[in-house]
């Protein structure tokens, strides 16, 4: 006999019958897997109190808003930069680690343009404001972000 997807089945005792209790007591007995009384035996029980989900309802927070899980930016203005480096430095979270203007090497970087530069200073894999961007070009540095 030729196999087939219409020829196909699955192998004997892989597939049972779905088990209905509390339907009588000839399904499963008198209490039907349900306990004694309480609140979980009777009929019409939330899902919050019966999946353990009421704990985790408690705990979300219930104001209105939204808070991003994203990380936020370590920032380091241009004004440190400037007593920090000197002309023709790379500007780096590394860098900027070593130097100890920031803190974590992985999290993103965003340099603020507060203050002024004196120094050509090129700046690589950090978030650059509009306002550093220009002043950091208007001394002859460059921004790869």
């Amino acid at each position: 006999m030729a196999i087939s997807l219409s020829t196909l089945r699955s192998a004997l005792g892989a597939k049972r019958s779905k088990r209905r209790v509390g339907r009588g007591l000839g399904s499963r007995g008198t209490t039907a897997g349900r306990g004694q009384k309480g609140q979980s035996a009777r009929s019409g029980v939330g899902g919050l109190a019966r999946l353990g989900m009421r704990s985790l309802m408690l705990a979300t927070p219930k104001m209105r808003g939204f808070k991003s899980l994203a990380p936020k930016a370590q920032t380091v203005n241009l004004e440190t930069i400037a007593t920090k480096y000197i002309a023709g430095e790379y500007v780096t979270p590394v860098t900027l680690m070593r130097k100890g203007l920031i803190l974590d090497k992985t999290a993103p970087v965003k340099i603020l343009g507060n203050g002024e530069l004196t120094v050509a200073i090129t700046v690589k894999n950090c978030l650059v404001s509009a306002s550093a961007s220009e002043k950091i070009t208007k001394v002859g540095g460059t921004v790869n972000a």
